[in-house]
């Protein structure tokens, strides 16, 4: 955070008067069930993005990013928001979106960025830039919102501004985490409940190719489950349990959409099955569940790549590792590994040969915990 406040005086030669930070997010199993209105378990990280601010009286709103620096500062109107395809589109679409939720921005303001979250690599850098946006928001200008509220509001800001039809999963990790557990959420009513991870390591490892979601078969995806329920009669996949979804899955006559809907319907499954598996400590059960939503990831949503089930089937059988999956919306990105603490040292020695013998790269490897989520205070 003094990084971020030395280089907003740095940028606009004046002092901040809001700082705040919200966390990148790992998805532990349940993955593209968020849009079909199904239960997701991620938990916020201890990475994330960090944001100085300080309020303006002429309307500009004005934004600067260290990992952008190159950029410099992108300058928008507080009357005229919309998206030009650059990275302050995302805060600027939050801003935008404010309004919709009954509390527009009335002034302009300073914003000074810094991410440590690895570029591309799946761990929802887009909606912790969204969160902390509207996290320091509220502190700078003292809105009525809660988190939860944050987060719907970075979710339609990326919806309807940005293009991409995300669900809530990882705005609201990034807003609601809680150090030390994950979050099971029912995206479709929003409840949701902390599970503590127990006596585990997390680890995740950076397979190096890098996804964008908005340029990806993300949205097609939606688009096939949303055909699927048109053909099956439901609202939302999630509505139907798998022994459910066995008895009616031929309704849906395309092939590809029948896949789509059978990965939803049965992780939706797995991530109920897993939160009641850390409930009750059994840490190699959740595992299980973990390989299993690699396999349907891979084979009936098609969302995988070579390099992540390299990586998640060479975890796999490394002694001390419970489970191991790709993380994230897909086509590139991290997997996601939960192991004894005792494997971890071994887990990344010997992933990293195997990954740079095979694919020549030397993949990135962050041992994680679980985080609380985003936060800002005055200065």
């Amino acid at each position: 955070m003094n990084a971020t406040t030395s280089a907003f005086e740095r940028i606009y030669g004046k002092t901040p008067e809001a700082a705040g930070f919200a966390p990148g997010r790992v998805n532990l199993i349940g993955e593209h069930t968020d849009y079909n209105g199904g239960h997701v378990f991620p938990c916020a990280i201890q990475m994330g993005i960090f944001c100085a601010a300080a309020p303006r009286e002429d309307g500009k709103l004005r934004f600067f990013s260290e990992n952008f620096a190159c950029d410099g500062i992108v300058e928008y109107a507080l009357g005229d928001l919309s998206p030009r395809g650059v990275w302050a589109d995302y805060p600027a679409s939050v801003i935008r979106a404010f309004s919709a939720f009954g509390s527009p921005i009335k002034r302009g303001a300073d914003f000074c960025f810094r991410s440590d979250l690895p570029d591309g690599a799946g761990l929802s850098s887009s909606a912790a830039l969204e969160v902390v946006t509207g996290t320091v928001l509220k502190e700078l200008f003292s809105l009525p919102v809660t988190k939860q509220e944050i987060a719907r509001i970075g979710q339609f800001a990326e919806n309807r501004f940005i293009g991409v039809n995300c669900g809530i999963m990882d705005q609201f990790a990034s807003a609601m985490g809680k150090s030390g557990c994950a979050i099971l959420l029912d995206a479709g009513t929003l409840e949701y409940e902390y599970a503590p991870l127990g006596d585990a390591a997390l680890v995740i490892v950076n397979s190096g190719v890098k996804h964008s979601l908005a340029s990806s078969a993300y949205n097609d995806r939606r688009r096939e489950c949303e055909a699927a329920c048109r053909a099956i009669g439901v609202s939302a996949l999630c509505a139907l349990t798998p022994e459910e979804f066995e008895k009616k899955q031929n309704l849906i006559s395309d092939p590809v959409c029948r896949r789509r809907a059978k990965h939803v319907v049965c992780e939706n499954r797995r991530a109920l099955d897993g939160a009641a598996a850390l409930r009750r400590g059994d840490l190699a059960a959740f595992g299980v569940l973990m390989n299993a939503s690699h396999v349907s990831l891979r084979d009936d949503y098609e969302v995988s790549c070579a390099e992540l089930d390299f990586l998640a089937e060479t975890a796999q059988q490394i002694g001390g590792v419970y489970g191991s999956r790709m993380t994230g919306g897909g086509f590139g990105g991290c997997t996601v590994s939960l192991m004894e603490y005792s494997a971890v040292e071994r887990f990344a020695s010997a992933v990293k040969a195997a990954y740079l013998d095979r694919f020549g790269i030397d993949p990135a490897i962050y041992p994680i915990t679980a985080a609380d989520g985003a936060a800002a205070r005055a200065l």
